[in-house]
């Protein structure tokens, strides 16, 4: 893995802090957050539920103001990379469009930002080929009612890649899927990624998920949310399923499990 120095940070927060305003009570959810992912880097984010992994995600995204810090996200605000489509998002569940194909649902993304996309779309026959790389080659006309919820996520996933933006959010996307598609999904994932040169936060509540994809994991504590640990995992790519019984691999969940329960206990 390439350290941020040599790389380049595609992502920077310094002293991040957010509170969510309510009527009667006010929530901290962020505590003065820093943070570094490299150009090219997958990092995946762990905590317990309410710890603000995902309000962390969405403050990267644009998607939330914060009260105090500062966000860099390849070399701009975040505001201004969601408005230049440098960053993309993929959310729990798939939200396709039900009466797009498969097909036209890949296709919506680069329909919709054309004209303003900073990263360089994927052609009508780069995405077909990712469809294809990961099984829905023979489902390109299909409506999503007619797909599986695994099958509905890859299209998810594909649709994130074909719109070219360097900088991949992802918000906990295989969380509605039984294991053993759970498990497939990750290496399918991992076969786009190595495709491209992105730049991924992947937020999950799975050890074994976030040691399997990630360069770094980032381990959070409850509220207010704050990175207190940081696993770096030292395992070789591109990573095969039976990667989960080497030693190394075991060793890192082993840590990454005891770093968690301390910030739950």
């Amino acid at each position: 893995m390439r350290s941020v120095r040599e790389a380049g940070a595609a992502v920077t927060l310094r002293g991040v802090s957010k509170w969510f305003i309510g009527r009667n009570d006010q929530t901290h959810a962020l505590s003065s957050v820093d943070l570094d992912v490299a150009a090219g880097e997958f990092v995946s984010v762990i905590g317990p539920s309410g710890c603000g992994k995902s309000t962390l995600l969405r403050v990267v995204g644009g998607l939330v103001p914060y009260e105090s810090g500062t966000v860099d996200v390849a070399g701009t605000t975040p505001a201004q990379a969601r408005r230049t489509k440098q960053l993309s998002f993929t959310p729990q569940t798939p939200a396709l469009l039900p009466w797009r194909t498969v097909r036209r649902n890949v296709r919506l993304l680069r329909e919709l930002n054309s004209r303003r996309a900073a990263g360089e779309s994927l052609s009508e026959s780069e995405a077909v080929a990712l469809l294809e790389t990961v099984g829905l080659g023979d489902f390109l006309d299909s409506f999503p009612n007619e797909l599986s919820g695994g099958m509905q996520q890859r299209v998810s996933l594909v649709r994130g890649f074909v719109l070219g933006a360097p900088v991949m959010l992802m918000d906990e996307p295989f969380s509605a899927l039984d294991e053993i598609t759970r498990n497939e999904m990750r290496y399918l994932l991992l076969d786009l990624w190595a495709r491209t040169s992105k730049t991924v936060i992947f937020v999950t509540h799975s050890i074994p998920e976030a040691v399997i994809l990630a360069d770094r994991v980032l381990v959070m504590a409850r509220r207010p949310g704050r990175v207190v640990w940081t696993e770096s995992i030292e395992l070789p790519r591109p990573r095969e399923i039976s990667i989960q019984d080497d030693p190394q691999y075991l060793e890192h969940v082993r840590r990454v499990r005891n770093a968690l329960h301390e910030v739950s206990a």
